[in-house]
């Protein structure tokens, strides 16, 4: 099963947009990232899976690209001394704190169940339960183009892996993880069982404010 998406970043791409987004919320003093900063946190040997080793030259080709894309770029309002660079995600997507989160970890760790999603996202947002991270990835993933996709469970494993869609089409089940024809039915139904779930997450979520607004004004 093929994901589809209209962005199709590279490799360096991601990781420079994920570290962009990780940077502007763990390190705000120092965002907008040089070029020198930002190729120290993309190369970072913690919380990136795989460790990339980018040099100047990779940076600013993959900037580039974001660039055409409306991604990132030239910070603007700088001091114009030292180029630094940002991120434009809020304005191609405009996202909320929990979906920025979300989808910088997927940018720079690859696929993730929910429960290392929550985990990892900790720095940058804190979930309060594994339902709101289904529900932010539930966001993520009706949005248009979609942004995450679900993969089939694993053979052998407890829940399935959530990955972004920016790098283009994702293969749900590869020829190192297929299962015989009765393991891809049961993961198929997984896989709906879990979309059902994050989907009523979300829904019992939209009561709850729903209801605090409506007790609000009536008090």
């Amino acid at each position: 099963m093929t994901m589809e998406s209209t962005y199709k970043l590279s490799a360096e791409e991601a990781r420079v947009l994920g570290s962009l987004l990780e940077k502007e919320v763990t390190t705000p003093d120092y965002y907008p990232l040089s070029l020198n900063a930002l190729m120290n946190a993309c190369n970072q040997r913690s919380n990136r899976e795989p460790v990339m080793d980018m040099d100047e030259e990779a940076v600013r080709q993959a900037l580039h690209g974001l660039e055409e894309d409306g991604l990132a770029g030239a910070a603007r309002g700088a001091d114009g001394r030292v180029a630094k660079f940002e991120h434009r995600l809020g304005e191609a997507f405009n996202l909320n704190r929990a979906e920025t989160a979300l989808l910088c970890v997927l940018l720079l760790r690859g696929p993730q169940t929910p429960g290392e999603l929550r985990g990892r996202c900790e720095r940058m947002y804190a979930f309060g339960e594994i339902g709101d991270v289904l529900s932010g990835l539930q966001k993520l993933m009706e949005r248009e183009p979609a942004l995450a996709v679900i993969l089939p469970r694993q053979p052998g494993t407890k829940e399935s892996r959530y990955a972004h869609l920016l790098s283009g089409p994702v293969e749900a089940v590869t020829a190192a993880n297929a299962a015989p024809a009765a393991g891809n039915a049961n993961g198929a139904q997984e896989e709906r069982i879990a979309q059902l779930e994050a989907t009523l997450t979300a829904l019992r979520q939209e009561v709850d404010e729903l209801r605090s607004r409506l007790d609000s004004l009536l008090n």
